[in-house]
């Protein structure tokens, strides 16, 4: 009898420990995560909606698989920051980072590419995973601390 309740004990802890595993790389991010991977000492600028931005880039997915990078091509991607030009996860973690300063970008599907996604690389309702790294700020005119 006692190794009867033994084993009925020990097959629903197994299955709680499956199910808890499962339930953990199941979770969505749902928000933009910014870790920063290299600060800048005596920063003199601040990246700000409407700067032209110089950056080096790679794009992965949650899987660890690459997508893009700037730095195969040798050539940074130059954009401006706040108009659209990228996606919104770029637009909105991209903000106050000084030139040299490197970051790491966890980005939702809805601040990426959505449920389109960006076929054949990306899938629809990809988790993306960028590390970037600034390389030059060139203000514009339209450039304002008061559009952040």
């Amino acid at each position: 009898m006692a190794s009867k309740v033994l084993f009925v004990v020990l097959f629903f802890a197994f299955a709680y420990l499956a199910t808890a595993d499962s339930d953990e790389s199941e979770k969505k991010v749902t928000k933009l995560q910014i870790g920063i991977k290299k600060r800048v000492e005596n920063c003199q600028a601040k990246s700000r909606k409407g700067d032209i931005l110089h950056m080096h880039y790679t794009g992965k997915l949650e899987t660890g698989e690459e997508f893009d990078s700037s730095l195969t091509r040798g050539d940074p991607f130059v954009f401006t920051l706040g108009k659209g030009q990228v996606i919104k996860g770029w637009d909105q973690g991209l903000v106050n980072m000084c030139e040299g300063e490197k970051r790491k970008l966890v980005i939702p599907s809805d601040l990426g590419y959505g449920a389109r996604g960006a076929p054949p690389k990306i899938p629809a309702d990809a988790t993306l995973v960028f590390e970037v790294e600034l390389l030059k700020i060139e203000r514009t005119p339209g450039s304002s601390k008061d559009d952040l």
